[in-house]
């Protein structure tokens, strides 16, 4: 023993060593489970569906780059039109079964239309399957809707111009864009090529029109504000507007997320998300509106 039994010594660490290894291998299963999902599923917080910004998705087909195309300035269609149109867009955004065989010959003008405009063309086809089913709805090549105004698969509005004498006035939609097929290359054989161009009733022609209205407007690549903006000025700027903008947008995010699907419908917790990030403000912005102008002293 000698003087070393007068030397204190520290304790053995040993033991405290185990103790903090077991502490921490324990902190880290929790955490791993916490972020698998295995802890708390009694009570999830629930979190709000993400509105995804997605980049161009290339089409089935490849297209070719075109010169750019001047930005239009569409009219807006009247408090009647956009009125009966509304239960034109119910009608129309139905479950319809379409097969694949018929789809075939839009691929390559939804590839020349992304091209030539810039805009994503899930955005396109989503517009193309809510305005007529694509080109399935009764009056697509012939004849005007029930609203009177519009005709056409992508549905323009050819009755909201006001031509004079001379032909001398303001322009219709239709009129404003019905230029866009000179943009792309048209398809060697394509359904319903009409025999004179431009046509609202020819596919080639109707869809690049629309991509032009649809990047004058602002839309471009991304599926995101600037795309629903788009949508809602496509349609018109009322509450029916609203609802088509939130439709189309959400079925091309979730076209973009799980795949281009002819026949599935849209998600509704897609649409609500993007219901809450564009089209709530919207509606709240022009009640507010509708508000303080009926409190204007008259």
């Amino acid at each position: 023993m000698g003087m070393d039994a007068q030397i204190p010594h520290p304790p053995s660490e040993r033991r405290a060593w185990l103790i903090a290894g077991t502490l921490l291998a324990l902190g880290v299963g929790v955490l791993v489970a916490v972020l698998s999902g295995l802890v708390g599923q009694s009570s999830p917080a629930p979190a709000p569906l993400p509105i995804v910004t997605v980049a161009a998705t290339p089409p089935p087909a490849s297209g070719q780059a075109s010169q750019a195309a001047a930005p239009i300035f569409a009219p807006a269609a009247t408090p009647r039109q956009r009125r009966a149109m509304a239960a034109y867009v119910t009608q129309t955004s139905t479950q319809v079964h379409i097969p694949e065989s018929w789809m075939g010959g839009f691929y390559p003008i939804y590839s020349q239309a992304q091209s030539a405009f810039g805009v994503n063309w899930l955005l396109l086809a989503s517009i193309h399957r809510q305005e007529s089913a694509f080109s399935t709805a009764p009056t697509t090549y012939h004849g005007l809707n029930f609203a009177g105004c519009c005709g056409g698969p992508m549905q323009f509005n050819v009755t909201n111009g006001a031509v004079g004498k001379g032909g001398v006035g303001t322009p219709s939609t239709w009129d404003l864009v019905a230029g866009a097929y000179r943009y792309g290359r048209r398809p060697a054989a394509y359904d319903h090529q009409t025999a004179t161009h431009p046509s609202i009733y020819d596919d080639f022609d109707s869809i690049m029109a629309a991509a032009w209205l649809l990047s004058s407007d602002g839309a471009g690549a991304a599926l995101d504000d600037s795309a629903w903006w788009a949508a809602y000025d496509y349609y018109g700027h009322d509450e029916a507007g609203v609802t088509y903008a939130d439709q189309v947008l959400a079925r091309a995010i979730g076209w973009s997320q799980h795949g281009f699907c002819i026949n599935c419908g849209v998600e509704p917790g897609l649409v609500e998300a993007v219901h809450a990030a564009y089209g709530a403000p919207v509606l709240e912005a022009s009640a507010t509106a509708s508000t303080a102008s009926a409190k204007r002293p008259r």
